[in-house]
Formats: structure tokens, sequence, C-alpha cells
């Protein structure tokens, strides 16, 4: 099985946005009284669409007065904050280089908006690195769903048995496999916990080791 591209995931994978949001909602749930969310209950959102109603459990839960126009407007200034401070993650680099090296399509597949996830890539210098970004929009879906990354595949015009997919989630890993493609789960801090046993191979981070390696490994 030769594998033809590779498409990522952007989120907690390229840049890590998952913490920025993650600590300022965990801010604003400790402003209103509220007690924490576990990462149990986090692992709902991550890499996927509307998968918790946070502002509903604030306002459940809340032991103080809660105005949600004022906190989202707070909430987005501390977040916007924190990604400001976050830069590309290890290994991403190394990993586009060895494809392009290759000759292998690279493309992004994510459940996040276009609007999200592009000036991301502008500010990051790796937009150009990308044939095409694949996001949640009108007529696809998001994670778990496959429908971001067949949209990558066709975008390609590679199959998608011969496409893998990098992953930091379970959404994203189901819907990797759903695509089927091949997937390496690549979890951070808030996912290392979480079931990511359906990825063919896991890695602590892309800069653990290199593309080659992991395709002799997984696509001989």
């Amino acid at each position: 099985m030769n594998v033809e591209a590779l498409v990522f995931d952007f989120d907690g994978l390229i840049l890590d946005t998952e913490g920025p949001v993650f600590t300022s909602w965990q801010e604003e749930f400790a402003a209103h009284g509220c007690p924490p969310l576990s990462i149990q209950e986090w692992s709902a959102e991550i890499g996927t669409v509307g998968g918790l109603d946070l502002v509903d459990l604030i306002r459940a839960r809340a032991t103080r007065p809660f105005d949600p126009g004022a906190m989202e407007t707070r909430r987005r200034r501390r977040r916007d904050e924190l990604l400001a401070r976050e830069t590309v993650l290890p290994g991403v680099t190394e990993w586009l280089d060895e494809a392009d090296a290759l000759g292998l399509g690279l493309a992004i597949a994510s459940s996040s908006p276009r609007d999200w996830v592009e000036p991301h890539l502008e500010r990051l210098g790796l937009r150009q690195r990308f044939a095409h970004v694949a996001c949640f929009g009108p007529g696809i879906a998001g994670k778990p769903a496959p429908d971001t990354y067949l949209a990558a595949c066709r975008a390609l015009a590679v199959e998608p048995g011969r496409t893998l997919a990098i992953e930091d989630s379970p959404h994203g890993v189901t819907a990797a496999k759903a695509a089927g493609m091949l997937c390496v789960a690549v979890p951070h801090a808030i996912t290392e916990n979480l079931d990511l046993s359906h990825a063919d191979l896991r890695l602590r981070s892309l800069s653990e080791t290199t593309l080659q390696e992991v395709l002799a490994r997984i696509a001989p």
C-alpha cells in the first residue's frame, strides 16, 4: 500500500488551539462559581462541532450572576491572548518538508470553519504548504463524520486508501478511519488519556520519529 498524500488535522495538531480554548472556558466556569470541566466532559467538544453547549452548562451551574454576552466577549479576548503565544507544534514543519521531498500531496481536514483555520495558517506561515484546506461548512459535516477527509482526498485527486491522516482526537481518528484512510494519532495534554486505540499508530509527538519511518511501519 503506497501512500500518495497526507491530510493533517489542524486544532491541537499543527497549533495548540485546544489548550487556550479549554483554559478560557475553565476560567469562565471558575468565575461563575461552577465546578471545573472534567477532561471527559470536554472530550465531547474536541475535534467535532457542537459537541457540548458550554454556555448552557455555565448557566445551569452558575452560583454568581451570569451575563452570556459579557462572558463570551471576555472569554474570546482571553482565548486570543493565549493563542497569540502559540506557534507551530514540534515536528510539523519537518514532516511537511519530508512530504514535499517524497512528492506527497498535502491537505488539511478540520471540523473548525475556514475563517478560523486559514488566518492561523497564514500567521504561522504555513498556508502555502497545503494544496487544499477542507473545513466544516455547508454540505461538509464535522468529525466524526468522514466528510472533511473525503473532501480533502477529492481535492488532492487521491484515493482515501492511499492517504495518511494525522489526528489528535478520538473524533478525528473515527472520521479518518470511516473515510477509509490510514491514521496516526498524536495526542496532546488534553487528549492523551482518551481512547485513540482505533488509530493505526500512536506517537507522543511528530518530532518523535520521521515521516519515512512511520510510512515504513504502517504503509510498506
